[in-house]
């Protein structure tokens, strides 16, 4: 399976703004990696927990301003 990445939409198509992480399905897992360096080493999350984390950005527990 090749994995599809993607990432916000907020990311627009400026270029200044491509910094940012990348988001792919894998078999059982999400996969995580940095946009500027996407043949680098991706992070690998289990859904359940992707899921919770995702939740709890829409709620805003992990706002930084």
């Amino acid at each position: 399976m090749t994995p599809v990445w993607r990432r916000s939409s907020r990311s627009g198509s400026d270029p200044a703004k491509q910094n940012c992480v990348e988001v792919a399905q894998l078999p059982g897992t999400i996969g995580v990696r940095d946009s500027k360096t996407p043949e680098a080493p991706h992070l690998l999350f289990d859904v359940a927990d992707w899921r919770m984390f995702a939740d709890r950005v829409k709620r805003g527990e992990h706002d930084l301003t």
